[in-house]
């Protein structure tokens, strides 16, 4: 989403950078926010890194050819994703640099990067402790759990609990997951009228996340993957629903808020 309407919620898609006490990072999808991380990541001289992937939809994997550290020698790259439910994941993103699509061919890559296999298996990356459930979406997809020093955030994209898609979960299972995070980003694209015309499309209701938030008895709630055309205005509607419904739950202690582009969140 980009315009003066969009200017407090509006930026890229999906790409989330997790630093752990040890400063090792961890990249989650590769959506066009990874640009930007990419010429960070050079600037501070970073060579070292973990990926992971969501799922393979468009907007997850898009800017993978953009992210800069692909094309340097000195980069090592963990990467994961799960092959039963995305297929071959370098094979995946080595189309997204497929003529007549992009300029430089998946043969260009100077990076050296090792795909690994992640399909409900736990995974550490020094002391963070990484878990993963299958989503309910279209083409299947993995949430994750992130544990370090008794802190946890679970990431929860591309999600749609009240719509059982193949190998996906119940909310109920979603919610145990979830289980006492520090912080839940959960999908909620919709509101009920969106609903109507796109129930089985791979996203939640605003309010059936935030449902999932309070039976899970996080300590915060993030709105995640919002509707390209829902403007800074409408969203903050959302977010103080959301604040009200909460309150009414017995929950006025649960922060509640809309994730935006560079949000920094330190647990």
């Amino acid at each position: 989403m980009s315009g003066r309407e969009y200017v407090l919620f509006g930026g890229d898609t999906t790409c989330l950078e997790i630093r752990t006490a040890d400063d090792e990072i961890v990249v989650v999808d590769a959506g066009s926010g990874i640009r930007r991380l990419g010429n960070r990541l050079m600037d501070e001289g970073r060579s070292r890194l973990t990926m992971l992937f969501t799922h393979s939809h468009w907007d997850h994997i898009l800017g993978f050819p953009f992210f800069k550290p692909i094309y340097s020698p000195s980069t090592h790259i963990d990467l994961f994703g799960c092959p039963m439910g995305q297929g071959n994941v370098e094979l995946l993103l080595s189309k997204t640099m497929a003529a007549p699509y992009f300029p430089v061919p998946y043969s260009a890559l100077k990076a050296r990067i090792e795909y690994k296999g992640v399909c409900g298996e736990r995974l550490s990356v020094g002391r963070l402790r990484v878990t993963s459930i299958p989503l309910s979406h279209p083409n299947l997809g993995l949430g994750y759990r992130f544990e370090e020093d008794g802190r946890s955030f679970v990431f929860l994209t591309d999600n749609e609990p009240a719509h059982p898609h193949p190998g996906g979960r119940s909310a109920e299972e979603y919610a145990a997951f979830s289980r006492g995070a520090d912080v839940l980003m959960h999908d909620a694209e919709y509101t009920e009228a969106d609903y109507a015309l796109t129930r089985g499309w791979g996203h939640s209701l605003y309010t059936d996340a935030l449902d999932l938030a309070l039976r899970a008895d996080v300590g915060s709630f993030f709105l995640f993957h919002h509707n390209q055309n829902r403007s800074d205005a409408a969203l903050k509607e959302m977010v103080a629903d959301c604040r009200r419904l909460a309150d009414a739950a017995g929950r006025p202690e649960m922060g509640v808020a809309a994730a935006a582009q560079d949000l920094e969140i330190e647990l």
